[in-house]
């Protein structure tokens, strides 16, 4: 199910919506998010607004539904990135926003203390998503896709694996944030 994230009626009738259609929630997977490139010294100060509000607000509150409902035995799982411990240039305010969805899931995995509910994020690399692609030419994305040792781009279900595993697969995995970026850092 989708919602606009930052629109907290929004993903309280998606959430009403599963909960009335499965009986439940088990699993919720935040991976709403929006990337906006740019030097901190010319960043836009609108598109940066707009970031923060999808990535961190949004994520903020499907967390905080995520939290109400999910039942006892299930699992949170956040969509953050690897480009933070990258630190390249350009990436300053996507990164920050992200930092933020990793604090947020670090931390309501302690708050869902004694639910048994699994909060963890996954960070990915340079995989091969419209959101990754978009407004990057083919010598900016094979100089990315060769940052790791894998010397490829990830792919959608590179990451569904890890978000499977953390969805069902573990229940000692809480509170962590995963980097699937083939090994770039």
């Amino acid at each position: 199910m989708q919602a606009d994230v930052a629109d907290e009626a929004a993903v309280a009738a998606m959430f009403d919506t599963a909960t009335r259609e499965f009986g439940g929630i088990d699993v919720v997977v935040s991976c709403a998010g929006i990337m906006v490139l740019g030097p901190v010294a010319e960043f836009d100060l609108d598109a940066f607004d707009r970031m923060h509000r999808i990535n961190v607000r949004g994520t903020f509150i499907v967390d905080q539904f995520a939290a109400r409902h999910v039942r006892n035995g299930g699992a949170i799982i956040n969509v953050s990135t690897s480009a933070e411990r990258q630190a390249l240039p350009g990436y300053a305010a996507y990164a920050a926003s992200k930092g933020a969805v990793e604090a947020i899931g670090m931390i309501l995995a302690r708050e869902l203390r004694g639910r048994d509910i699994t909060v963890n994020t996954v960070a990915p690399g340079p995989t091969a998503t419209d959101l990754f692609l978009n407004g990057k030419d083919e010598a900016t994305i094979d100089r990315l896709a060769k940052l790791n040792p894998l010397e490829r781009l990830g792919t959608p279900a590179d990451i569904a694996e890890v978000v499977s595993f953390l969805a069902g697969r573990t229940r000692w995995v809480n509170g962590q944030v995963i980097y699937a970026n083939g090994g770039m850092n």
